[in-house]
């Protein structure tokens, strides 16, 4: 029997993404044995559905977990049964989804070994946070991904795949990958150069002549294609530098043996009819990689512009063009007290469409106020913050006491089958069971230990995760605001990544497109600061008790809660 008067009957959903097989059976095995266990135990009337073997980071792509919704909207009200709420959701479509049908009376209990979630404000509030939790830890494995592949090229390693006439070491330890020369194409790759650089030859001549004279083929055993001699031909990565990630304007000065020089690569850069000479960017700025036009989908670049006020006439020119007035004719270095400002401005670079029509540019200081208005939007004051993080350490501690309970008996349960395991063997060495009934019964036992050690390391690892998440996510929304306007360029560059990965830029307006987690704080953020003395709070005991009772009862931040923390009918 739920929480609830009504008898409620549970789906049994088990999902492990995709692995290897044998880990895939061990804990679909675990969560359905525990699960059924704790059904027994609270005697529940359940439905068991069939196992899922399928990521839930995108919603969608999970047929069990589509019938199971699909059952619960047709129903007059179930509930589920899941070892954790990550099992149900790592994005935030499939977590609303669970919360509507929440709210609508379909779906009336989640239970959890160690959690019940109902159809209350408060409970509600941190399914959806475990949901969010989950969500962000699949997120950050993309992030580490792309903060490792960036390290890789500070340290001066190119982080892809290398071109030809390189080969990319593979030793044990990764984090000591470098590049190193291909001993059998470096030198004919080098001759390519020569042959460009003699000015006797065109790309397709040298095409032919490496691919049916000098026997060239790619890694792969196909020849160099058209295309890719020209590849080759404009590639910094043989004159020693790499751009990382490609179109981001961010150079790098590689570890690995150059090819050709410099002057060299410049030279084939003319013979090839390109004005471009590709360096490392003198100035970084904050925003660059980052934003995207929000028409046509380019990178948002930055541009350096100097102007120069003549100390003679007045007249605004432009320092990058001209160094005398077009006006007055008058040299700069002639100037008394010539005026000079250097401003930054961001722009479509029309790339992806010549068409586009954001032609304008925007001054970086407009485009960082805009920032600073967007992180304002989920900041949340100290006080706050200490509230909402009580409160979520006080559940958290109600979780890890019930995680406790689990792992005693998990431990009791460990130490059952190492006794059992020593006593097939002592029977085995006293003759009391043959070879095929010791494996037999060792091989269940083994199956056993596994799966309990499996379930031991999920409590130890997962009871604090979604707390630490909730902290970060809540010291981010207290923070963000104040070390982007203090920062410099990485902090400002961290804090815009963390915010969402979809910042465009139309109509020198900027958009951002949150995660589901800061999506949340953007709503608490502005039930806050409707309350009176929440942003600039007296300090006094007293006021702070009035300011976290007003939290309690905001409509906003907790909806349908009274002001006896109970839900409204």
């Amino acid at each position: 029997m739920g929480i609830t008067d009504k008898k409620i009957i549970y789906l049994k959903y088990i999902r492990k993404s995709t692995e290897s097989d044998d880990q895939q059976v061990l804990s679909i095995e675990s969560q359905n044995s525990e699960l059924t266990k704790l059904a027994q135990r609270e005697k529940l009337e359940f439905a068991d559905l069939p196992p899922e073997s399928k990521s839930a980071k995108m919603p969608g792509e999970r047929p069990v977990f589509k019938e199971m919704l699909k059952q619960i909207r047709k129903s007059d009200g179930m509930g589920i049964l899941s070892w954790h709420p990550d099992r149900l959701s790592r994005n935030a479509l499939d977590a609303a989804e669970l919360i509507h049908l929440m709210d609508i009376g379909k779906l009336l209990e989640i239970r959890t070994p160690s959690s019940v979630f109902i159809n209350t404000p408060n409970d509600k509030f941190l399914l959806s946070m475990l949901c969010s939790a989950a969500k962000l830890e699949n997120d950050n494995k993309g992030i580490n991904v792309k903060r490792g592949l960036k390290t890789k090229a500070e340290n001066g390693w190119y982080p892809t795949v290398a071109p030809i006439g390189y080969l990319n070491d593979r030793p044990n330890d990764k984090g000591k990958r470098e590049i190193k020369v291909d001993p059998e194409r470096f030198d004919l790759v080098r001759k390519m150069f020569d042959l460009m650089l003699s000015g006797a030859y065109t790309p397709p001549q040298i095409l032919t002549i490496v691919t049916d004279k000098w026997g060239l083929r790619m890694r792969n055993g196909h020849p160099i294609c058209r295309s890719s001699i020209y590849r080759i031909f404009t590639d910094p990565f043989y004159m020693g530098i790499f751009e990382y990630p490609q179109g981001s304007g961010t150079w790098y000065t590689g570890k690995h043996k150059p090819m050709i020089t410099a002057n060299e690569f410049d030279t084939i850069q003319i013979r090839l009819g390109r004005k471009g000479k590709p360096r490392p960017q003198k100035y970084f700025f904050p925003f660059t990689g980052m934003v995207t036009c929000g028409e046509c989908g380019s990178t948002i670049v930055a541009d350096k512009k100097c102007h120069i006020i003549c100390s003679e006439c007045r007249f605004k020119f432009s320092g990058k063009t001209a160094t005398i007035c077009p006006r007055c004719h008058t040299a700069v270095e002639d100037m008394k007290n010539p005026k000079i400002r250097t401003y930054v401005y961001y722009g479509c670079t029309h790339k992806k469409n010549p068409a586009c029509s954001q032609r304008g540019w925007l001054r970086a200081e407009d485009l960082r106020q805009q920032a600073v208005d967007v992180l304002e939007s989920i900041e949340i004051p100290e006080v706050f913050h200490r509230w909402a993080m009580k409160r979520l350490r006080r559940h958290n501690r109600q979780e890890t006491e019930a995680r406790n309970g689990m792992l005693s008996d998990l431990k009791r349960r460990m130490e059952e089958c190492n006794k059992k395991i020593s006593g097939i063997i002592d029977m085995r060495a006293a003759g009391e069971l043959n070879a095929e009934e010791f494996v037999a019964r060792k091989g269940d036992l083994v199956k056993e230990k596994l799966r309990v050690e499996e379930l031991m390391n999920d409590n130890f690892h997962n009871v604090d995760k979604w707390l630490e998440a909730a902290e970060r996510i809540f010291d981010f929304a207290r923070d963000a605001r104040k070390s982007f306007e203090t920062g410099d360029t990485d902090t400002m560059r961290r804090i815009m990544s963390a915010l969402g990965s979809n910042l465009a830029l139309k109509n020198k307006s900027l958009t951002v497109k949150m995660e589901k987690p800061l999506e949340i704080m953007e709503k608490i953020s502005s039930g806050v600061k409707k309350i009176p003395g929440a942003l600039e709070p007296d300090n006094s005991p007293e006021n702070i008790e009035k300011i976290e009772r007003m939290y309690a009862e905001s409509p906003v931040i907790l909806p349908g809660v009274d002001s006896n923390h109970q839900p409204c009918d």
